[in-house]
């Protein structure tokens, strides 16, 4: 159990590790891509303080002469360029010679916006590539997966090895807490009652469960086997797939403990007389096992 935990913890701080490493490469991204507006930012704010040097030095007329000083910012005629803006006076030489109900379109480019994202997302889709599908910094979802399994396996085989022994006809045994009896009175009365009565006196389906006369021999074993795998045969089907083996360790105990008790109109005995210790185990078809079976119980 120790192993499995260590080893849960491990798989965690490689996850976390990775983690980490994306996030640090993800910051760094964003970083360079800042240190590049900040550096278009400054070489704008140095042409500023140029022109402003100039015009101190040589005048509006010189100038004038080398179209500075009207000339537009960098990000304005970058926006010209770009979006190749025509005036509305200009827009007949951009128009489309075809028109759908009087409706012409102009040739204008696409949005820059939209292109920037386009070529963008080609330019994010190859590094994504190279980063997930060909570096081992990166974890991708098909590992991911098979981490979060190994994990999930290791956790399950932590949890069952912390169980109790799964309970079974060979090693079942007889319950007499007042709780665990009380619990297998409830699955009686709701599965059970009819085709043995509601205090297990037996009708006319199924036989008496209070005396000492049993079918399928009598017993923990026998009678846990009995409701586990049923009497097909005689019309009594299985109840594993409903009901787990410690419900059925509940209930086959309740019905030991009615031993006795001699409810009214409590139907003929019927099968072989069973007495602890002294006869072997009856497999479903009534024949001998030859396994003792020794428990107390109120008789």
């Amino acid at each position: 159990m120790q192993q499995a935990a260590d080893a849960a913890q491990s798989t965690e701080a490689t996850f976390l590790t990775r983690a980490f490493q994306n996030m640090i490469f993800n910051l760094a991204g964003v970083i360079i891509v800042a240190a590049f507006v900040a550096l278009l930012y400054l070489n704008s704010m140095i042409l500023q303080v140029e022109k402003i040097r100039m015009l101190q030095e040589h005048g509006a007329e010189a100038m004038e002469e080398i179209k500075l000083l009207d000339r537009e910012p960098l990000w304005k005629r970058l926006a010209n360029k770009l979006w190749k803006r025509a005036p509305v006076e200009k827009e007949k030489d951009i128009l489309f010679d075809h028109s759908y109900d009087g409706i012409q379109e102009l040739d204008n480019v696409l949005p820059p916006w939209w292109v920037a994202l386009f070529y963008g997302s080609i330019i994010f889709g190859v590094f994504y590539i190279g980063y997930y599908h060909f570096s081992d910094n990166a974890i991708g979802s098909a590992q991911e997966y098979e981490i979060a399994m190994k994990k999930a396996e290791k956790e399950v085989k932590a949890y069952l090895a912390s169980q109790a022994a799964p309970v079974d006809e060979t090693n079942v045994e007889m319950l007499t807490d007042a709780s665990q009896l009380s619990l297998g009175e409830s699955i009686f009365q709701s599965k059970c009652t009819p085709c043995h009565g509601q205090k297990g006196e037996g009708n006319s389906i199924g036989p008496n469960l209070t005396d000492k006369y049993w079918l399928h021999g009598g017993g923990i074993k026998n009678v846990f086997k009995t409701i586990k795998y049923g009497v097909p045969e005689k019309g009594m089907i299985s109840w594993s797939s409903q009901l787990r083996p410690a419900d059925i360790q509940r209930v086959a105990s309740y019905i030991l403990s009615l031993q006795g008790t001699n409810p009214p109109n409590a139907k003929e005995p019927q099968g072989e007389l069973w007495e602890e210790g002294k006869e072997g185990e009856k497999d479903n078809n009534g024949a001998e096992t030859g396994k003792g079976d020794k428990l107390s119980m109120n008789q």
